[in-house]
């Protein structure tokens, strides 16, 4: 990067924790470390509820599934507005009612103490889980564009937010969103203005869409039903529905950011308008990826876009038979170009003809790409010895070889803002519920408040340790914004259950639901080790099964007495 690309992102990162630390300067209490003392306008509800979901694996994973498989990660989204609908009637009412700190909480109250620690655990461990990725997502970026050993790029990713969430706790954590929000929209519009004019000059916008819509990427809406088919209006509608009525109802880094709505009305009005804006956010980001795809059907692209794997197996005596493999790629390319160039006249003119056959000659054509693309990473794989991905790697390394000084910068920035805003979420609900839930309820039940707010920064530094070593380990997992909903499915099925059986069926009590729970988990983790279905659906799957084996449960060992609330 330039002098000026580091001076744009200096400012930047410094600007946004320097203001984060600034507001929260205040005395703290447990309450206003945890929840910002319940304060916060709708706005502010709104973009800490979509800067803790849009993490960096948001802006680096998502363009590189658009460039990859198209539009059709859209319809994950579908059923997000039916799900803020559902929490607004049920679960905002329930919570405020009840004056809690955790989601979790309430389930003691409904049935007991080990139902409670179950859900608590359940939620740590998966939020744990996916923080690691989310740390791990900004590691590519300095280690992409420094060199840096990637052990160290995931300290200091996770680092600097753990320094500014143990100083400033949720009220940093909400205020330095409202400004990464603003900076990351900023970010992205340029970023996809800049695609657009790198296009050559007699391709536009419009004919940039055509062409990728004719190669397959712009597929946003598909009906038909399959259970393996991860991505379509069924799976996104009600799988997605599910999963994401469980994340914002139930996962803690989403309802502790609702919860720190100065009223029951900002906390809706929040939740709906998060409802309303997320897919077409969604939309636009996976829109760049489309755009980069369509601009290097005109210019040339790296056979690999992970350059820190290239540069090594360079290295390697592996390094010919890659070089090889490029040459291929690159006359491949070359022969694909005027294929293109002919595509994109015949869709100026609507000639269905020529437009056919070009389209027969590209699908071709990129089947030898994709080819030559496996046979690289196959190569890659040898040389470096564990399996290699570049989804994650595409749009990073577009922003890296044609963006203009300064502008890198402000990308850049925008990743790490991003990363900086779901991981200090998930720093503040990871000690939520490990000092609301386990620390205060079972270890130490009537300290004072100094105490505990100092229990919670210990907690936060904890959690921000034990994240950034998954981290270390997130390489192998593929596209990460796959690999994190698919960690998600496997728990929030099952927890939503929970919490619908604590709504819906006051007559089934606490072992049934406990039990229900576990056994209900081993069923979801199983038909995913068996791949029964699409990870969607799991989220579907855990909570019917909850509900039905609690009601069995309970049939065969009613208990004599269950709370209501």
């Amino acid at each position: 990067m330039s002098s000026l690309d580091w001076i744009v992102l200096s400012l930047t990162l410094i600007f946004v924790v320097a203001y984060g630390i600034y507001r929260s300067r205040e005395t703290q209490t447990m309450d206003s470390f945890l929840l910002a003392g319940q304060s916060l306008p709708w706005y502010h509800v709104t973009l800490s509820l979509m800067a803790t979901q849009a993490s960096a694996i948001t802006f680096l994973s998502a363009p590189g599934q658009a460039y990859t498989d198209g539009m059709r990660f859209v319809q994950f989204y579908f059923g997000l507005p039916l799900a803020m609908v559902v929490l607004c009637i049920t679960f905002v009412p329930k919570f405020g009612q009840l004056k809690i700190f955790t989601a979790y909480e309430f389930l003691e109250r409904r049935f007991d103490l080990r139902t409670r620690a179950l859900t608590s655990f359940l939620f740590l461990l998966q939020r744990g889980l996916s923080t690691g990725l989310s740390i791990y997502a900004p590691s590519l970026i300095l280690s992409a564009i420094l060199g840096w050993d990637i052990t160290w790029t995931n300290i200091i990713s996770g680092g600097i937010v753990m320094l500014y969430t143990i100083a400033g706790g949720s009220r940093a954590v909400s205020h330095t969103h409202l400004q990464q929000m603003g900076i990351i929209t900023v970010g992205m519009v340029v970023a996809g203005v800049m695609v657009v004019k790198f296009l050559p000059d007699e391709v536009s916008f419009g004919d940039a869409l055509h062409v990728a819509g004719k190669m397959g990427k712009i597929n946003l809406i598909d009906f038909t039903f399959d259970l393996n088919n991860r991505y379509n209006v069924w799976s996104g509608l009600i799988g997605g529905f599910f999963l994401q009525l469980s994340y914002f109802g139930t996962d803690q880094s989403q309802v502790g950011r609702f919860l720190t709505g100065s009223s029951q009305g900002q906390s809706k009005l929040g939740l709906a308008m998060n409802g309303l804006l997320k897919i077409p956010m969604q939309f636009m980001i996976l829109l760049v990826g489309v755009l980069v795809f369509a601009f290097y059907q005109f210019t040339n692209p790296p056979l690999f876009f992970n350059e820190t794997a290239v540069q090594q197996v360079r290295k390697t005596q592996y390094a010919n038979q890659y070089k090889t493999l490029e040459d291929k790629h690159d006359a491949i390319q070359a022969a694909k170009r005027p294929h293109v160039l002919e595509l994109t006249r015949a869709l100026k003119k609507d000639d269905e003809p020529a437009i056919e056959q070009s389209r027969t000659a590209l699908a071709k054509i990129e089947s030898q790409v994709q080819d030559v693309r496996k046979q690289a990473g196959a190569v890659l794989s040898k040389a470096n010895g564990a399996e290699i991905n570049d989804v994650n790697y595409i749009f990073l390394r577009f922003v890296i070889d044609y963006l203009p000084v300064g502008m890198v910068g402000l990308l850049i920035a925008v990743i790490l803002l991003a990363s900086m805003g779901s991981v200090a979420s998930a720093y503040n609900s990871l000690a939520s519920c490990s000092i609301v839930d386990i620390y205060k309820r079972m270890v130490h039940k009537d300290d004072d408040s100094i105490n505990y707010l100092a229990a919670s920064r210990w907690a936060t530094f904890f959690w921000g340790i034990f994240c950034i070593g998954v981290a270390q380990y997130a390489s192998r997992l593929g596209s990460m914004i796959e690999a994190v909903n698919i960690l998600g499915s496997l728990f929030y099925g099952v927890i939503l259950g929970i919490f619908l059986v604590a709504f819906y069926f006051p007559k089934i009590g606490s072992r049934a639901v406990f039990f229900a729970s576990i056994l209900g988990e081993i069923f979801v983790v199983l038909s995913y080790w068996l791949d029964l279905t699409a990870f969607l659906w799991l989220n579907l799957i855990g909570c019917v099964l909850v509900i039905v084996f609690a009601g069995i449960i309970e049939k065969i060992l009613p208990q004599p007495q269950t709370k209501t609330l």
